[in-house]
């Protein structure tokens, strides 16, 4: 192509040393002449390939340990040099300094120190200056300079030497990612050092996108998905079935939350983000399982499962019988695996127990909102911290009902009631626009198992009109945050009735 421009000359200062050795041998091959530094000339040198050591050509050693070593002026201005600039190419003549067309630098490793949980000072010790600086100087001026920033690259420069050197319109895709590079390296550092800050006055996040979907929510919305934070759904191994979809991703994403939310062996089916089925059992997830998809077989048709353990044989074979668009698990049993494979449609993920991102997001036209993540093991989600303010003593059964309802509801949409009986759901009333509509929902999906379950509200009931159709219904037990002006009116109908109420002073409201 006309508008390659041949590689003469080379800067090369790497941390990560992958592959220096086989691009030195390809660059020296073709004539090129490679200065560089410290560790890295000592590499290119100790492999036989010809260099010049940076701190011989400016006449400057490297000094505090290295910390200054590239910062010279006879290194930028060959980087800076516009090589179709007359006046800079005879300013630089002027100086004896000579042109490069090619810069390699990748950056030490800040965002891995300070995940090790390296102490202050050494993380301080991995905050690159030269190489940011190099990097960027190349970027801007990448009209007359190639410089490559990942060793992701390497191969591109193989072919481009055999070319005859980068294109302008690969000069620049480099240029670019050197930007997104540096800008990934200078947030990673900022938010580090404001790490204290909970709601920081200013904050940045960085997203690469892993992949494009089919589409969004909608065949007319284009997608895709991206990584950035502790590990989760976007990391999670696929194992068999179709390419996930947008939807697939956010019910995915519930579903896991929801069986996290839990410490025993638990079971999510989710459908539209929403509940229609949770349980947990001592025995295992297979039986969960049973639970969980009793309390709403139509809406498990297509749903996603989750579960908060290795998913067994017991599990898989009533599964397999069931219409299912995903399931996520920590792991499968090579039998049960086997077994679910043979649905060719199913999507299979396993999937590490995440990291829990402290804060989360959520755009608004204009902005974005953030907020702590609301964590289930917050003050007031213990049973011991709850007050009883209504009824008798309740029985140990009763008490785990109680608690494994309150676990379970904060995964259901607001407003939202759940009814759980054997630590099992068997109605969920969600999303509705009055928390007596979410009570109506609740027990008619529960159908004869509401007599004897206990209900868990996820906000406080703003009267006792939905209080009352759970009484009404023949539950026995209800937890609820409490904090309503009509608090004594609630009070009053639950002792009325005769059952017990536990407030717990915290809420799990999911508003979206």
């Amino acid at each position: 192509m006309a508008d390659r421009k041949p590689i003469r000359r080379a800067l090369i200062s790497v941390y990560d040393k992958t592959r220096l050795v086989e691009i030195g041998k390809v660059l020296s091959d073709a004539g090129v002449e490679i200065l560089s530094t410290g560790s890295t000339a000592k590499n290119l040198a100790d492999a036989g390939i010809a260099v010049t050591e940076v701190s011989a050509y400016t006449g400057f050693p490297e000094i505090m340990g290295g910390r200054v070593k590239t910062l010279h002026p006879r290194v930028h201005s060959g980087i800076l040099a516009d090589q179709n600039n007359p006046e800079h190419m005879q300013a630089i003549k002027d100086l004896d300094i000579a042109p490069f067309d090619l810069v390699i630098i990748n950056l030490y490793p800040f965002a891995a120190t300070i995940a090790s949980g390296a102490d202050f000072a050494e993380c301080i010790e991995q905050i690159d200056i030269g190489g940011p600086s190099m990097l960027r100087g190349a970027a801007k001026n990448h009209g007359s300079v190639a410089v490559l920033s990942n060793t992701s690259q390497y191969d591109l420069l193989v072919r481009a030497i055999k070319a005859g050197g980068f294109s302008a319109q690969e000069r620049q895709e480099l240029a670019r990612d050197v930007f997104r590079t540096t800008a990934e390296y200078d947030l990673t550092i900022a938010n580090w050092l404001g790490r204290e800050e909970e709601l920081p006055e200013w904050f940045g996040r960085i997203w690469h996108r892993e992949n494009t979907l089919r589409y969004g929510e909608n065949p007319h919305q284009n997608a895709a998905i991206y990584s950035g934070g502790p590990s989760g759904i976007v990391s999670a191994k696929q194992l068999h079935g179709k390419e996930m979809s947008f939807n697939n991703y956010t019910d995915a994403d519930a579903a896991w939350r929801a069986v996290l939310d839990h410490r025993d062996p638990a079971v999510a089916i989710m459908k539209h983000a929403n509940p229609c089925g949770i349980a947990v059992c001592a025995l295992g997830v297979g039986i969960a399982y049973q639970h969980a998809h009793e309390c709403d077989p139509i809406s498990a048709f297509g749903g996603v499962v989750a579960a908060n353990r290795i998913v067994t044989v017991e599990m898989a074979t009533p599964l397999s019988q069931v219409f299912t668009e995903v399931i996520i698990a920590p792991g499968y049993e090579p039998e049960a695996l086997e077994i679910l494979s043979k649905k060719p449609s199913i999507r299979i993920l396993q999937c590490e127990v995440p990291g829990i991102n402290p804060i989360e997001m959520r755009p608004v036209s204009g902005g974005v909102l953030l907020q702590n993540t609301d964590l289930i093991d917050a003050s007031g989600d213990s049973p011991s911290q709850w007050k009883q303010v209504s009824g008798q003593p309740v029985d140990l059964q009763a008490m785990r009902d109680l608690e494994f309802a309150w676990r379970s509801v904060r995964s259901v949409k607001s407003n939202a009631i759940l009814l759980a009986k054997d630590t099992a759901s068997v109605g969920i009333g969600m999303g509705q626009v009055n928390r007596v509509d979410s009570a109506r929902l609740a027990v008619e999906r529960a159908g004869d198992r509401v007599k004897g379950s206990v209900a868990a509200s996820d906000a406080f009931f703003p009267f006792a009109d939905g209080l009352q159709i759970l009484i009404d219904a023949g539950i026995t037990a209800v937890v609820q945050p409490g904090g309503s002006v009509r608090d004594e009116e609630v009070i009053a109908a639950a002792q009325s009735a005769g059952i017990a109420m536990f407030f717990t002073g915290t809420r799990h409201f999911s508003h979206a």
